[in-house]
């Protein structure tokens, strides 16, 4: 007789529990959120488990290599819809969640989510830090900008190197806006100075990638859109066809279809955010600030004409994503 397990993962323990083909429980027991816990969680149950299934987290890619390396047949499942297996249970509790997960490897009602390998999780860290801390310097600055205002000064436009001087040059020798404004231009500092240290580790991975460079000589596309489309699709051969991906990235429209309904909506959005938006950035900059013609970009700025720039850049961001991975 076939096995499976669910697994409910939380920071600290995971609930296991194990079912046989008929549905019906073998057994459930709580170990820690460690590979080397749950391998032997799993073995000390001893029967021959066929799926073992974990619900999409923080910890799942870290948890799946450990177990798969054990020779244990784990699956990482889609979220989406591990939750609405779950939301057939009365009460919300780990163990019922472990139940639900055991079910949905038992029936076979799962969509496998494709683990990253470690390198591109790592750069995708790298990315992630790096525009965690664009996102921050530029809430830092519009907080100076406000307290300027409140003091009756109009900042303006500086560049990122200007800006610091400025806004000494306006608060002059008032030493109540002084007071509040030098801490956080010396936060600043810090951030840029960190900012050029990630850019130039994210520039020399790039500059190291045969992939990053080739995807490079696309219009728009820079080391940093590269970087993030390699370390989003990871395996460009687990997609069948190209266009796949522009779906799989959130850049395709949701549709909803009911009888006479038919109501074509935004796009989805799901998928990789980093990875859109460094799509939509390489639109933008394709569009907007690029003078060299291309086939791409006049077919976008067709679109723009017809429709808007807004929708021509989301136009060119899931057209770019097709060329890159066919480029691939």
């Amino acid at each position: 007789m076939n096995y499976y397990a669910g697994l409910d993962v939380s920071l600290e323990g995971t609930a296991i529990c194990v079912v046989d083909g008929a549905g019906l429980i073998v057994n459930e027991v709580r170990a820690s959120s460690e590979p080397e816990a749950l391998i032997a969680a799993l073995k000390a149950i001893d029967v021959p488990l066929e799926r073992i299934g974990l619900e999409a987290c923080s910890l799942t890619a870290w948890l799946h290599d450990g177990l798969r390396d054990a020779g244990l047949h784990a699956i990482c499942i889609e979220t989406r819809q591990a939750n609405a297996a779950m939301k057939t249970m009365p009460n919300k509790t780990d163990r019922n969640d472990a139940r639900a997960l055991a079910q949905i490897m038992r029936t076979g009602w799962f969509r496998a989510v494709h683990v990253k390998s470690r390198q591109s999780r790592l750069w995708r860290s790298l990315l992630v830090a790096r525009r965690t801390l664009l996102n921050e310097r530029r809430a830092i600055e519009n907080v100076v900008r406000a307290v300027l205002r409140e003091a009756g000064f109009k900042l303006g436009r500086p560049s990122c190197a200007a800006f610091a001087g400025r806004v000494r040059e306006l608060a002059g020798d008032d030493p109540t806006v002084r007071s509040i404004v030098e801490p956080l231009l010396a936060v600043l500092a810090t951030m840029l100075e960190q900012l050029a240290r990630l850019t130039k580790q994210a520039l020399a991975i790039t500059r190291r990638e045969e992939v990053c460079r080739r995807l490079m000589s696309v219009p728009g596309v820079g080391p940093i859109t590269a970087l993030a489309f390699r370390a989003t699709i990871d395996r460009p051969e687990r997609f069948r066809r190209s266009r796949d991906v522009g779906a799989h990235l959130g850049l395709t429209p949701t549709r909803y279809q009911s009888g006479e309904t038919d109501i074509v909506g935004r796009i989805s959005r799901c998928g990789d955010e980093l990875a859109r938006t460094a799509l939509y950035e390489a639109a933008h900059s394709l569009l907007v600030r690029s003078r060299k013609w291309s086939a791409l970009r006049a077919w976008g700025m067709k679109i723009g004409k017809a429709r808007g720039m807004a929708r021509a850049r989301v136009a060119v961001a899931r057209k770019l994503a097709v060329i890159l991975h066919r480029m691939w």
